[in-house]
């Protein structure tokens, strides 16, 4: 009855018979579900989304023009205007991603504030942080939030780019403009427009070498 009545308002439903919508859920007309789909709790779906198969969604709030691809685990979450997520992404408890940002495949979010314009595209975990307007975070980032007793904060600024398979050591704050070379471990704060690094030199020797 919940699907027929969503069809009637205005919604495209894609194999219909394979999507489960509680009844709390808010789906407004123009949305597109593709099945099969989970969508649960006191979730609202605004106009012009797309949620693509195999996703599971409880508890969000899913704004106007997003998109959301296949695979995803969305909960406790709210996704601003013209977002982009997944595939494959989790996002957890006390998500909120402003408009035009981006979560890629295999990145998972957990209490943390992406501002808007923001990239992460692949293989990233950020957990009990905030991330500045039209930052970039490269692959394999991990916000490293718990020391194994207590969870602790990072902060990264504004138009930072964080290199691919860096660690930040929480608390810790990156600021505004920041670099980050790739495969660096942050342990201290750094300031606006700097450059860091935290990695050892390479070596390169002769294979079998006696000497």
């Amino acid at each position: 009855k919940i699907i027929d009545k969503l069809l009637d308002s205005g919604v495209t439903i894609h194999c219909s018979e394979s999507v489960n919508i509680g009844p709390f859920v808010s789906v407004e007309p123009g949305v597109e579900i593709y099945g099969p789909c989970e969508i649960y709790g006191n979730s609202c779906i605004e106009k012009d989304v797309v949620i693509y198969s195999h996703n599971w969604i409880k508890n969000s709030f899913i704004s106007e023009g997003s998109t959301v691809l296949p695979f995803c685990h969305i909960e406790k979450t709210k996704v601003g205007s013209g977002c982009s997520v997944g595939p494959y992404a989790r996002l957890r408890e006390n998500t909120k991603m402003e408009s035009n940002a981006s979560v890629g495949n295999f990145v998972e979010i957990k209490n943390t504030h992406i501002a808007k314009n923001v990239k992460a595209q692949h293989l990233s975990y950020l957990g009990d942080s905030t991330v500045g307007e039209s930052t970039n975070i490269g692959a394999g980032t991990i916000t490293c939030n718990y020391d194994g007793v207590n969870k602790h904060k990072t902060h990264i600024g504004k138009k930072s780019f964080i290199g691919s398979n860096s660690s930040l050591v929480a608390p810790v704050s990156i600021g505004d403009s920041v670099l980050v070379g790739a495969g660096s471990v942050i342990t201290k704060d750094v300031e606006n427009n700097m450059f860091a690094i935290a990695r050892s030199s390479q070596k390169t020797r002769l294979k079998n070498n006696k000497e």
